[in-house]
């Protein structure tokens, strides 16, 4: 019997390495040719390539970007404001509130630029011509014509800008350059222009 089994064995073997050896695998062998254009190696090998140049990929664009970098583009600092003659007495001028965040304040005798940013928090406090005042809708600052605070918890006054006028007449506005009334700023030249 142990010859029986032992012949076995042999005789599969030496029909297929026959069959293999002709070219022809149709028997059991290993060498048989799959019927798949891929197989699942080649499937994770392209995978791992695909994400090792993704991350390539992404770090390329991260130094791209950041041979850019952001930049915050901001209205100038100097404006012109037109002419004095444009404003009228005694009333504050809201025609640079939205652009520029500035009031214009003619009196009789001077005008001055009042910067429209609240010191409590940086809010855009609004001009109340029934009530003659600033008020600042979010924490409910109030201010005088002048810019002093008088309600509310902004701390100081509204600060007063640089106001110049030029060769040809028109008024600049500078509003890098602020004056403080806590300072004593608002009676330096450049706080105000006489009219």
């Amino acid at each position: 019997m142990q010859e029986a089994r032992r012949k076995v064995p042999e005789q599969a073997e030496s029909s297929k390495s026959s069959k293999c050896g002709d070219g022809d695998c149709s028997g059991g062998c290993a060498k048989k040719s799959s019927p798949h254009l891929w197989g699942r190696r080649d499937i994770v090998t392209g995978l791992g390539w695909l994400s090792v140049l993704g991350a390539s990929g992404g770090v390329v664009a991260g130094l791209v970007r950041f041979m850019f970098p952001k930049v915050l583009f901001e209205p100038a600092q100097v404006f012109r404001a037109g002419f004095p003659h444009e404003y009228a007495i005694g009333t504050v001028d809201t025609r640079w509130v939205r652009d520029q965040r500035v009031w214009i304040i003619r009196e009789p005798a001077k005008m001055y630029a009042v910067s429209a940013i609240c010191t409590h928090l940086g809010c855009t406090p609004v001009w109340l011509t029934n009530e003659d005042k600033f008020k600042c809708p979010c924490h409910g600052s109030g201010f005088y014509k002048t810019g002093i605070n008088y309600e509310g918890p902004a701390p100081r006054a509204l600060e007063r800008l640089k106001i110049d006028v030029e060769s040809d007449g028109q008024i600049v506005v500078d509003k890098s350059k602020k004056f403080i009334q806590e300072k004593g700023e608002w009676n330096l030249p450049g706080s105000y222009i006489v009219v």
